[in-house]
């Protein structure tokens, strides 16, 4: 049963949290950042890229001092302010399709990580991991909370209700247009509750963050054995998460988009696709699959259904039956020659939000020769995924909702 705890979080003063809280940093382009650089001293990517105030591009271990000596500022300037007891965080988000997502910031353990009560699905790169725990081993925080999901629980959500009801610590809008609201939660029988609550699951899963986990579990170790004095309790040992119910988590496909057809013309192209795929020609017609094993395809001004021939592809582990898996095993690697879906610069993705609209787009422009619609991952799926201990390809869920950073901060 995963330990999941509050927490004594620093967080931005009421009046500057509109202000200072940020999407990720690579959500932004580089004119919106430098607009936001440029305008607003209190933003949260000021700490994140300390060198705009040398109008310097600063990378690595001088970077990672930078950042913790900008965010030391913004203590000192009390524009950050941190809590006096342990607490749950209710966080809500409206966002600007109408869709709400309620869940609670806490703590949750590195060794229930490793031990596999907060169960994966995605694999890691050893690079990335190693890279992020060397930042957060110098910066001494954690500003961007892992999404995980538990099964419907009904005390859990009878305690956010009754909470919900009172005045939020924080409500503020963004300018993408997505309301959050923070509830902070240090009243003792109700933080025993939660803890309680929680400790009746049996696993945890992460939905998404998975290199923060990792990454935190790896200095969460580094830190014990440079501690002769470790007990297990220190802050180093937990890791900050937003804790949402599987029934408000909300899977986006990703779909596909690759350069050329592998020196196949069209017509061998589609013969090759007949051995695997009933393929009907859907014209100019906008089309999007309604089932799991099928297929659309946007090639050459046309929209193609493909069907897969269930007889010629066996299915005996979950990964096996999944949508992105299928396409890699049948498509992308035998016929159009995309052996590293991580690295092969002909291969691009496509998150379902912004729809076959515009994969169609970016193939009558020419940046593509032909795309692939899917159908999202289900909870279902990606929880099989996680407890047959398999990975899912890259790129096969886009899941919010999305957290800003900056709004609670967990330090160790």
């Amino acid at each position: 049963m995963p330990k999941i705890l509050p927490f004594k979080a620093v967080r931005p003063t009421r009046d500057k949290v509109s202000l200072l809280a940020s999407r990720s940093y690579e959500s932004y382009t580089a004119e919106e950042r430098e607009s936001r650089l440029r305008d607003n001293p209190f933003s949260f990517l000021q700490i994140l890229n300390p060198g705009f105030k040398y109008q310097k591009e600063i990378s690595g271990k001088e970077r990672y001092q930078l950042v913790r000596n900008r965010y030391q500022e913004f203590k000192e300037d009390e524009i950050f302010m941190k809590d006096e007891k342990p607490c749950y965080y209710i966080y809500k988000i409206v966002n600007r399709d109408g869709l709400e997502f309620n869940g609670i910031v806490a703590a949750a353990s590195a060794e229930d990580y490793e031990n596999n009560l907060i169960k994966k699905h995605e694999a890691t790169i050893e690079y990335r991991e190693n890279t992020f725990k060397e930042y957060l081993k110098t910066v001494g925080f954690n500003a961007e909370a892992v999404l995980l999901t538990y099964p419907d629980h009904s005390e859990i959500e009878k305690v956010i209700e009754k909470v919900m009801e009172t005045r939020a610590e924080y409500e503020f809008t963004t300018t993408y247009r997505d309301t959050h609201y923070v509830w902070n939660i240090d009243h003792p029988e109700l933080v025993k509750n939660i803890e309680a609550y929680f400790a009746e699951i049996k696993a945890v899963y992460i939905a998404d963050g998975h290199h923060r986990s990792s990454s935190s579990a790896l200095l969460a170790n580094d830190l014990k054995n440079e501690n002769p004095e470790h007990t297990g309790t220190e802050a180093y040992n937990y890791f900050m998460s937003f804790l949402i119910p599987e029934s408000d988590l909300k899977i986006y496909e990703f779909n596909r988009l690759v350069k050329g057809l592998h020196g196949l013309t069209k017509e061998e192209f589609l013969i090759k696709l007949d051995a695997m795929y009933r393929i009907e020609n859907r014209g100019v017609a906008y089309y999007k699959p309604s089932k799991k094993n099928h297929f659309s395809m946007y090639l050459d001004g046309e929209f193609y259904s493909l069907y897969l021939r269930k007889n010629n592809y066996e299915i005996t582990n979950a990964l096996e039956g999944l949508d992105t898996q299928i396409l890699y095993t049948t498509i992308l690697q035998p016929i159009l020659g995309i052996e590293d879906v991580r690295n092969d610069t002909r291969l691009d993705y496509s998150d379902g939000k912004k729809d076959m609209v515009f994969v169609k787009g970016e193939v009558d422009k020419g940046n593509f020769t032909v795309g692939f619609g899917l159908l999202p991952v289900s909870v279902e799926e990606m929880k099989q995924i996680a407890d047959e201990g398999l990975t899912m390809p890259p790129k096969s869920t886009y899941i919010e909702p999305k957290l800003r950073s900056g709004v609670t901060i967990y330090e160790f």
